[in-house]
This record gives structure tokens, C-alpha cells and sequence, in this order.
């Protein structure tokens, strides 16, 4: 149905204050002794729920494997307000409606050479012609140029008013010239500019990070990371429980209550769990069966029972991590009536258990359509195994978690993506005139508050189409044993690990 397709769970906003500090990877304070290879500074050993899935290219999930583990980094990052921040340029002006000019600091690549603006240029050119794009680039066509010594003007075919925000998507992370290869194959081992120099990845199983003692943040207080890709979250928490770890990211909810309290960091973030209904093609292409589904869902219990507590029950695409958004949400426009099921059809409802959570999330909705007459058969898979079968619209139903703000620092990108008709990421197979017509006339805007309002009626649009149903606004427990300080809990869960980050 589409041709756009890249992963984009791990893997976008203009949020207000969640927490202080940039999320760039970065830190300070006075060096730690330890058990480190070179004797400064300990080794971390960290955990992340999901394996590399894309031989770790920076254009789809991996690009933020890469950045949690402080390996890549982009011209600008963002800060806890959702706004740019510098990042390998340190600062930028726009020139006329088209054209940006961002000027680089004074870095270096981990193979030893300088972030050049040529370099630069050359990196952004590779990330315009991946195909399919990356997500941050979804209907967006730019062109990198060097000028001068020092700075990279990026010029779009249309203007972009948050081209800023954009560049700090992990999919767009700078590269040196020898990270790409023939054909498409784009290998970040040793070409990064981030605190940690990747220097080997054993497949899906785990990598080994040193510091990178030229980082133009200054030395990484940990030696170097042993990073371990573990899908189970019960084998995650033993493993931080038994002293084996020092950080276990997503640690699952029914595991929180055995860890010590102490090591239990609870994180609001801008995910939101969902269930994705397939509005092309079966049983759900009918608007009134898609109302019914949505309509037999309580979702109190997502948040309260499947979650313990820690999530808020679901009120749309933004959740309440995004401050700004429920006081401009408006009612869902243009839903349909509900109808009756019939006992004809049998609904597919898949889902992952990365998260462990989202199985029991998954048999909750399935006891609850099968109570209101659907027909369900549950798919759980592991996430790499199911993603492509989800984007070519094999499924009914979805249950997804979504970080809304992964992709860009823009509101309107999810909706781009997720809910358009060209969308790279779009599950649930909507394409609807008047949400491709709300979030084109939002992407044209500005001014942050008229931006956001677009945004919200372009939610209004999207949830009336009863195409994604929000089921629960998630927070993410991490957790970090007492030996550990300086773990970097980003709301946007693009950062774990950064120069500060030590044992």
C-alpha cells in the first residue's frame, strides 16, 4: 500500500518544562575511580530492551540505540523545554523562508578526523537519499551545503519553520565520510562524534562502547559501556537485582515493587500506548466498527491495573507530559455512529512483548471487544518480527507504544507520520482527506502556540476518525543501581547515558 517504511518505535515536540538540563549527551562533575580498563573511571553496564533490528544504521529504530548509549549526536539536540538546543552547532540564524545557517563548533570525529562543514553537508545528503526516508524527514526535501569554514547552509524545497527542531532527531546523527559505504549500508562503528566510541557489536546480543577522550563535551567519566540487548524486562530487573547490571532501561511495571526503592527511577515521558485499527481494508475499514471498538473500551484499567499506577489513562495522541495540549484539546470531529458486530469476522489484534506490559494490555482489549460482540485473535511477537507485517497492514487491530515526541521536536510530525496518507509510519492504514488537509495546513505554521493549536484540531480530526484509540500515557521506570549517578532520564527517551553518567 505504501512505499515509505523504517522502524520508528524507538523507537517529537514543543513540550514545557519537564526537567532541568539539556538531554544532549553531556555532565560534569569530578572524575570517579574504578574497575576501568585504562584505571579512570568505571565501565558501565547497561541494558536496553530492544536488539539491534537494522544492523544499527542510524536511519530507522537503531538511530536511538545509538543515542541513548552516547555514541551519535545531530547538529542541535533537545533541551527539557522541547526546544532546540546546540549540539555539534552551537548556534544558527535563518536566512530568508527556505534557508538555515548553522554554525559548527569546533569538534572531531572518532576516526580522527573534523567535523567539517563539507562533512556535514555530506551526512545530511547520505540521510535525504536513505530510502525510505527517515522518519524526521517525512515529506521533507533539503539540501546541505558547505559555506565557509564553519558553516552548513540547509536550504528545504518548502519553508520550515522548525527545521531546528528537526535536525536533532537521532535518525539525522552526523557521520563521517567513512561510515558510509557501497549501496546504502551506513556503519556508525568508530564514524560517530558522540562521549562513546562504539568498538564492537556481537549481532542482537550485546556491544562494547569506549570513552572517546576527544569529545568536544569533554571526558566521559566512565571508562567505556558494556551494553546488553535484553528483550525480557523480568530478565532485565534480576539482572540489575543480582549486581550484574548497573543501568536496566523499562523495567517493567510488575517488576518495580522487587527492586529497592532506591533504585527505581519513575519517568513521565511522551509515550502513549494505543490500539491502531486498520481503516483500509477488514473489518475495521467500517467507521461504525471502528466506533464500536472504541466505544467498548474502558480505559481507566490500562493505566490503574495494567500499569500500577504509573501512566495516566489515555486522552489522546499528546499525553499529559505535554502540558500544553489538554487545554487546547477539542472534541474528536467527525465520528461515526457506532454499529453492531456481527459474529462473521475474526479480528487480528498483535502486538510485542519488548515491553511486557503490552501483551496484558492486548488481553485486555481482546476481553473487552470480545465482551461487545468482536470476534479477536491475539498475535504477541517480538517487535522486529512483527513491524513490517503491522506497516503492510496485515493486522485488524495494534496495540502500540509511542513516544510522540521521538522523531522531531515538532507536534505535528507524529500526525505526519502516523496518521497521513503517505505517513512512513502508518498502522492503522488511515487516509482521510480532512486530517491529510488538517496537518498540511499545521506543518505550514510558525508561531509555537498557533503551531500547537493546529496541531490539537488536526488531534481532533485524527481521534474522530477512531483510527488510533489512546489507551494509556505511559511512564518509564528505569532502573540504576546505588553505586550509579548521572543517568540522563529524558522524558523524550533519547538519552541514558551521557559524560556525567558514572559508578
Amino acid at each position: 500500500m505504501r512505499s515509505h517504511r523504517r522502524s520508528r518505535l524507538l523507537a517529537p515536540f514543543l513540550l514545557v518544562p519537564l526537567t532541568a538540563g539539556c538531554f544532549a549527551s553531556g555532565g560534569g562533575g569530578d572524575s570517579a575511580s574504578g574497575d576501568g580498563n585504562d584505571g579512570d573511571g568505571a565501565r558501565l553496564r547497561v541494558a536496553l530492551a530492544f536488539p539491534p533490528a537494522e544492523n544499527l544504521s542510524p536511519y530507522g529504530a537503531d538511530a536511538t540505540l545509538l543515542s541513548r548509549l552516547g555514541v551519535t549526536e545531530g547538529l542541535t539536540a533537545l533541551d527539557a523545554n522541547g526546544s532546540a538546543a546546540p549540539a555539534l552547532a552551537e548556534s544558527w540564524r535563518r536566512d530568508g523562508d527556505k534557508t538555515w545557517e548553522f554554525t559548527l563548533r569546533d569538534a572531531t570525529f572518532q576516526d580522527g578526523g573534523a567535523v567539517t562543514p563539507a562533512a556535514v553537508a555530506a551526512s545530511l545528503t547520505h540521510a535525504t537519499d536513505a530510502k525510505p526516508a527517515p522518519a524526521a524527514l517525512a515529506g521533507v526535501t533539503l539540501d546541505a551545503k558547505a559555506s565557509g569554514d564553519r558553516v552548513v547552509r540547509v536550504t528545504t524545497a518548502e519553508p520550515d519553520p522548525v527545521l531546528p527542531l528537526r535536525l536533532s532527531s537521532p535518525s539525522l546523527a552526523i557521520l563521517s565520510k567513512d561510515a558510509y559505504g557501497k549501496g546504502s549500508r551506513v556503519d556508525p562503528v568508530g564514524h560517530a562524534t558522540g562521549p562513546f566510541e562504539l568498538t564492537e557489536v556481537n549481532g542482537a546480543t550485546s556491544a562494547s562502547l569506549d570513552r572517546f577522550d576527544d569529545y568536544w563535551g569533554g571526558r566521559a567519566q566512565a571508562s567505556g559501556i558494556d551494553a546488553r540487548f535484553i528483550a525480557d524486562g523480568t530478565a532485565r530487573a534480576n539482572a540489575l537485582r543480582t549486581g550484574e547490571l548497573d543501568i536496566a532501561e523499562a523495567v517493567p511495571v510488575a517488576q518495580a515493587a522487587s527492586l529497592d526503592e532506591k533504585t527505581r527511577r519513575d519517568t513521565a515521558t511522551t509515550r502513549t500506548t494505543s490500539l491502531l485499527l486498520n481503516a483500509s481494508s477488514g473489518t475495521f475499514k467500517d467507521a461504525g466498527l471502528r466506533a464500536a471498538a472504541r466505544a467498548a473500551l474502558d480505559t481507566s484499567v490500562f493505566a490503574k491495573d495494567v500499569y500500577e499506577g504509573y501512566g495516566d489513562p489515555g486522552a489522546g495522541v499528546y499525553g499529559p507530559a505535554v502540558t500544553w495540549a489538554e487545554g487546547k484539546r477539542t472534541a474528536p470531529v467527525g465520528r461515526a455512529a457506532a454499529k453492531k458486530p456481527g459474529s462473521g469476522d475474526t479480528i487480528t489484534l498483535a502486538t510485542y512483548d519488548n515491553r511486557p506490559e503490552l501483551p496484558e494490555v492486548a488481553q485486555v482489549v481482546k476481553q473487552q471487544l470480545e465482551k461487545a460482540g468482536f470476534t479477536v485473535e491475539l498475535t504477541v511477537r517480538e517487535y522486529s518480527r512483527l513491524e513490517g507485517d503491522a506497516l503492510d497492514g496485515k493486522f485488524d487491530a495494534f496495540v502500540l507504544a509511542r513516544n510522540t515526541l521521538l522523531d522531531t521536536g515538532d507536534p505535528v510530525a507524529v500526525l505526519a507520520s502516523d496518521y497521513t496518507c503517505d505517513g512512513g509510519f502508518n498502522i492503522a492504514q488511515l487516509c482521510d482527506e480532512g486530517v491529510d488537509r488538517a496537518v498540511a495546513d499545521a506543518e505550514k505554521i510558525a508561531d509555537t502556540a498557533k503551531r500547537q493549536d493546529a496541531a490539537m484540531a488536526a488531534e481532533a480530526r485524527i481521534l474522530g476518525s477512531d483510527a488510533v484509540v489512546p489507551l494509556v500515557h505511559q511512564r518509564i521506570i528505569t532502573g540504576v543501581a546505588d553505586s550509579v549517578q548521572g543517568v540522563v532520564l529524558d522524558p523524550y527517551e533519547r538519552t541514558l547515558v551521557g559524560t556525567g553518567t558514572r559508578r
